[in-house]
């Protein structure tokens, strides 16, 4: 694999690409607070170059997420459209409907649901598991749904995931999601299924509404996508094809990926070869 290319920021190769699909958590915010300098370049490609369109592994559907970004004070000029984790696995809900199901994860996740027709139940009735994340992520672990996800993989339910992240910094802390109880559930013998990145299902409905952003058909070579996580924004990025910028000082930011207070492309580079993935670019945060 070559090495990956160190940029001074977003604006260095500006001029190569049409589309930016862009990771929201470890890019753009944190959890607690917007990354000014994030959002100024994503606000300057939007008004210069073409559209963004934000891919999140957020379990519930886009207006949910632009209700977030609001909040956090993300400017709406940043972003042209949202596909989230929730919405591309909304149809794999669907298509088990009535259910029942046995839910997992937080009261503000249930927008996802709204309107499937899904009934809920104890593990016991359940005819499949719907996991957003721990129901309470503030303090949960994933050893903390060993005994229940024992059980329900004794009964060899289908644990449906809408958030594949594994963990998320939360200010300064990391949390754990959804992906941790999945990874945790397949260890016990389970099945668990998901639509978010890096999986297939998000890259096609994030490509699809690109395509209807762009005057001209879009090139694949001119999409560039942008995040920090190797296990899903990576990973996923490589396996639909696309170029790809990495946000080393995101969640798996550390004093290893520098060198003199500078980030290291031979540091950089290796973290990505011994996971087998590979970048074009990399900035310690995402700037112009």
């Amino acid at each position: 694999m070559s090495s990956v290319r160190l940029l001074n920021g977003l604006g260095d190769v500006a001029a190569d690409y049409d589309v930016l699909l862009c990771d929201i958590w470890g890019v753009i915010h944190d959890g607690v607070t917007a990354d000014q300098a994030a959002c100024a370049a994503l606000a300057r490609w939007v008004a210069t170059r073409g559209p963004v369109v934000l891919i999140s592994n957020s379990p519930r559907p886009a207006p949910e997420v632009v209700a977030q970004l609001d909040d956090l004070n993300v400017p709406r000029a940043a972003w042209s459209d949202i596909i989230t984790s929730g919405d591309a696995t909304r149809a794999l809900l669907a298509a088990r409907a009535p259910g029942p199901a046995f839910r997992i994860g937080p009261d503000r996740d249930a927008p996802l649901y709204s309107g499937l027709g899904l009934d809920f139940s104890s593990v016991e009735d359940a005819a499949f598991i719907a996991c957003t994340g721990p129901n309470d992520d503030e303090v949960e672990t994933p050893e903390d749904y060993r005994k229940i996800l024992t059980r329900a993989a004794e009964r060899g339910l289908e644990m449906i995931c809408a958030n594949p992240d594994i963990v998320v910094q939360r200010g300064d802390r990391l949390i754990y999601c959804g992906g941790a109880l999945a990874q945790l559930y397949e260890t016990l013998g389970g099945t668990a299924i998901m639509a978010g990145k890096p999986h297939g299902p998000i890259y096609e409905l994030v490509l699809d509404r690109a395509r209807t952003l762009t005057a001209a058909p879009l090139a694949m070579a001119r999409v560039l996508a942008i995040g920090d996580g190797l296990a899903t924004d990576i990973a996923g990025a490589n396996r639909a094809g696309l170029n790809v910028l990495f946000i080393a000082g995101g969640v798996h930011g550390g004093p290893d990926l520098f060198e003199g207070g500078r980030l290291s492309a031979a540091a950089v580079t290796r973290l990505l070869e011994d996971q087998g993935l590979h970048a074009n670019f990399a900035l310690p945060s995402l700037s112009w």
